[in-house]
């Protein structure tokens, strides 16, 4: 079985952590698969996803994800492909705090539990990227910690399998897990 070849991108609001992984995503020279997990919710909101989209090269294929990612993504993987996923801050978002609703979507955390199986089982290069939200301090409401604490434990298990991980500090790209390096056949050979 082949190795994962997955790379996980952290970092906090406009870190550059987007536009790290859509930089990865470019180098590959692979067909990409851009899964977008954002739900448009203002005219804001929609000036940020514009910005993302007009700096995307026209050729890659845009798939829309705002709740069921493991099926995006078990759809889009493939040998010699790349998926990058934007990211999992919105699409925990959406499935805590949907929009029609004040109670989490029922069956959030076996949606977790596929999507982190679907990483598991991936033939494409994944890119994926999620705000790093932990660095500041409790927050007060019940909604918002488990928020945070939900978000904080997603990072970990995606972390936890990715063989790369990386840090953006104000647009830096800090290497927190790197793949270790193959060993030549004969390294432990004795003459």
């Amino acid at each position: 079985m082949n190795p994962l070849d997955l790379h996980f991108v952290l970092g906090g609001a406009r870190s550059g952590k987007s536009a790290y992984a859509e930089r990865l995503a470019s180098e590959a020279r692979q067909p990409v698969t851009y899964i977008a997990t954002a739900r448009i919710g203002d005219d804001e909101f929609a000036a940020r996803v514009a910005l993302h989209r007009a700096r995307r090269p026209a050729d890659w294929t845009l798939v829309e994800a705002p709740v069921d990612l493991a099926q995006a993504l078990n759809r889009a993987d493939g040998p010699k492909r790349v998926i990058l996923i934007d990211c999992l801050t919105l699409w925990l978002a959406n499935l805590l705090c949907p929009p029609d609703s004040e109670a989490p979507q029922a069956g959030w955390q076996a949606a977790l539990d596929r999507f982190v199986d679907a990483l598991q089982h991936a033939r494409a290069q994944v890119l994926i990227v999620s705000n790093e939200i932990g660095l500041g301090v409790v927050p007060m409401g019940k909604v918002t910690r488990l928020y945070v604490d939900e978000l904080g434990r997603l990072n970990q298990r995606v972390a936890a399998i990715c063989p790369a991980v990386t840090l953006m500090v104000a647009g830096i790209a800090l290497v927190v897990k790197a793949p270790a390096p193959p060993f030549p056949d004969d390294l432990y050979r004795h003459n």
